[in-house]
């Protein structure tokens, strides 16, 4: 199909396949939430030295480096997880002296690109990019499954990406939605996208290391596993290896996709991986407006 029968054919689609949203204004990228993960932290540095390649007309883009003292330790964090306290609680704490580090930095960025929850003053989108030592490949993690904007957007990408993979995690109604850097952002859009559907691999569960009566771990992600997300875990197929030889294979009834396959940052959260199914979602063609 032409660009002209593209652009026709989306003309055509009735209202209630089309969602006008305002165009994008200002968007930032974020590096170093976590301060150990260094792709995001070295191209928000270059960007800050140099942002040429990330601006377009009409469009702010902002790269911002967020746990600079976590950066510069190369750790993860100082005093707690970034990437866990941006909610009410955290970020209306009355600051102190005993305030952990990236509750007062969360305050800050909050004041910065937020305030979370405000469709006026907040940032429109806000791209958080991170490293796994899991064999994950390009992945896109998706808070819910009822937003057209950011479905297209996901979609978009993938398009963008091929023929690379670029997986599409859905953690929407887990224990793994948590309160991000990138939840104080609102979502619109600016430019005009068609009806989709998006392929996503959705969080079920999250699976703990065998451990002893002590809480100790006594085995490991078994070879056969190792390396292998978004591949299918049959059941039968090995999970675990104890420490003594012994296979401990998948007991499920069904097939599930792992992902975050011994991540070395979720030891102290007891994660050896996440199970998750795939999934289809759909959304409504997306058209900009004028603000």
């Amino acid at each position: 199909m032409s660009n002209e029968q593209s652009f026709k054919s989306l003309h055509r689609m009735t209202s209630s396949q089309v969602v006008r949203e305002v165009p994008l204004r200002r968007t930032a990228i974020f590096g170093g939430t976590h301060g150990n993960e260094l792709s995001g932290v070295f191209l928000v540095k270059r960007w800050q030295e140099d942002g040429t390649e990330i601006q377009r007309p009409g469009l702010e883009v902002k790269p911002f480096l967020a746990n600079p003292r976590a950066v510069e330790k190369c750790c993860r964090y100082i005093d707690c997880d970034l990437n866990r306290v941006f909610d009410a609680e955290n970020l209306g704490m009355k600051v102190t002296e005993d305030t952990p580090y990236e509750v007062k930095r969360a305050q800050e960025i909050n004041s910065m690109f937020g305030p979370k929850g405000s469709c006026e003053e907040a940032y429109d989108l806000i791209f958080d990019l991170h490293n796994t030592t899991a064999n994950m490949g390009s992945t896109l993690i998706l808070e819910t499954s009822r937003d057209h904007f950011t479905i297209q957007l996901c979609h978009y990408i993938k398009a963008a990406l091929a023929p690379e993979t670029c997986a599409v995690f859905l953690i929407e109604h887990s224990n793994l939605k948590y309160a991000t850097t990138r939840s104080i952002a609102k979502y619109p859009v600016g430019t005009e996208f068609p009806p989709c559907t998006l392929e996503v691999y959705k969080i079920t569960e999250k699976v703990d290391y065998p451990r002893n009566k002590d809480n100790e771990i006594t085995a490991i992600v078994h070879p056969n596993l190792q390396d292998q997300d978004w591949q299918p875990l049959n059941p039968g197929d090995p999970m675990f290896l104890t420490f003594e030889g012994k296979t401990i294979p998948y007991e499920g009834d069904s097939v599930v996709y792992p992902a975050f396959v011994n991540e070395a940052a979720y030891y102290e959260k007891n994660q050896a991986f996440i199970k998750t199914v795939k999934q289809k979602l759909s959304a409504k063609g997306i058209r900009a407006c004028l603000s």
